[in-house]
């Protein structure tokens, strides 16, 4: 009760200092400062100066589920991360090298897990509810910056698959990796690390590549192992390869921005079969990530941008097979609201039919795999306000069909209305 108060204290002061107009809220702020705490009266530049970049963000997700689900009911979740990251260069002269060491805790209640029970997590910062390591990695550059490298313990989805425009909803579904990658492999995401090895190399300067190997490791999940990243349990490794061209990027070009993805993976680990007897060696998927700016107002940041998703994974071994998302942002708003978003986006996940006619025989359920729901739709609709350049508020609205999809139950489609909060400290 006292985190939601809080949060209800901290957003009502946000929102009277939005109604400022720019000019006179920028005046009550420290000029262009970029995080809340500022430079801690020189603290901060020394310490850059110096080789060592000190971050920390907060986030918050608050949510009422107000019709359907399992039951009705409001949650809050919070996100703390708090790292640093090492110029090896300034330090001790290596060129091109970096250390970077993140860690990061969750606490609170998730509204999908405990009231709308659907696959499609309402809350992005809900998932793992407590302290862990979520990185420990050192960082080359090389030919120039070409060619990165980058090894240790870390987050995947830090590298491949992901789409920033994604953070401009609430939902994990968008934010920012299809679900169906970790649904159907080893691949996982912040904040959850294993030991890898990655390289992006840039053929241009809008065209890159990236690749690596990367433990898949179930048991580095465990709670019991949130500071052991030494724990055993590898079963195999992910290898993946993604292609990505990202239009606007090269110097003096005048496309308008976009980012393009095309990814493969294979994991070698032996799995249970799903929907059936035995195991199976090898899980794979494919993915297409898109998106794109369409129009643009001005020389700024102001325009509207269309985004696009579409994964494929087997049926043998995959939780969802099909996996299909699209949605536009508008960054820019009304008149002085040059950095706010608004955003609007729809997903599909895909139950493997396997599993749907595994459950129908294991239940005998009487009214048959035709009545079983093919898949679970997230709908969502927020607006992002940058009340300063270190916090954003995020109203925002999903309506869940199907939320029992995953659960091999049909559920009354659930509406949930909240809101998140992040600070950069």
């Amino acid at each position: 009760m006292s985190n939601a108060f809080f949060q209800i204290l901290l957003v009502t002061g946000a929102l009277a200092a939005s109604s400022l107009t720019p000019r006179t809220a920028h005046a009550q702020d420290a000029p262009q400062r970029e995080t809340m705490t500022g430079d801690w009266g020189g603290v901060r530049t020394d310490l850059k100066d110096a080789g060592v970049t000190v971050r920390g963000d907060y986030v918050s997700e608050s949510f009422a589920a107000v019709d359907g689900g399992v039951k009705r009911g409001s949650a809050y979740t919070q996100q703390i991360r708090l790292g640093a990251d090492f110029d090896m260069d300034r330090i001790i002269g290596w060129e091109g090298a970096k250390l970077h060491i993140t860690l990061n805790d969750r606490r609170g209640v998730g509204i999908s897990s405990d009231f709308i029970g659907n696959r499609l997590p309402v809350q992005e910062a809900y998932g793992g509810q407590y302290s862990r390591l979520s990185e420990v990695s050192y960082e080359q550059d090389l030919d120039g910056g070409r060619l990165n490298l980058r090894v240790g313990y870390f987050a995947m989805g830090n590298d491949l698959g992901g789409m920033p425009i994604g953070c401009n909803f609430v939902n994990a579904a968008f934010c920012a990796h299809p679900l169906s990658m970790s649904g159907d492999s080893g691949w996982y995401n912040y904040p959850n690390a294993r030991w890898g090895a990655a390289v992006r190399y840039r053929l241009q300067p809008d065209l890159a590549v990236r690749t690596g190997v990367y433990q898949v490791n179930p048991r580095l999940n465990d709670e019991d192992n949130r500071f052991n990243p030494f724990a055993g349990g590898t079963i195999g490794v992910i290898l993946p390869l993604e292609l990505e061209y990202d239009p606007g990027v090269a110097p003096g070009s005048r496309a308008l921005p976009g980012h393009y993805k095309i990814g493969v993976y294979y994991d070698t680990s032996r799995v249970d079969r799903q929907g059936g007897d035995g195991t199976v060696r090898g899980r794979y998927g494919v993915y297409l990530l898109a998106d794109q700016m369409i129009l643009r107002e001005g020389t700024g940041g102001r325009g509207l941008s269309l985004f696009g998703q579409f994964t494929a994974n087997p049926k043998v071994s995959a939780q969802i097979t099909r996996w299909y998302a699209a949605g536009l942002v508008k960054t820019g708003t009304f008149h002085g609201r040059d950095a706010d978003t608004v955003a609007l986006g729809v997903v599909h996940a895909e139950v493997d039919p396997r599993l749907r006619r595994a459950h129908v025989q294991a239940d005998d359920a009487t009214d048959g795999y035709a009545a079983l729901p093919a898949g679970e739709t997230a709908i969502e609709l927020s607006y992002g306000m940058q009340v300063r350049r270190w916090l954003n508020i995020r109203p925002d609205i999903q309506y869940i069909v199907e939320p029992g999809a995953f659960g091999f139950r049909s559920t009354k489609n659930a509406l949930a209305v909240g809101g998140q909060v992040r600070m950069q400290f």
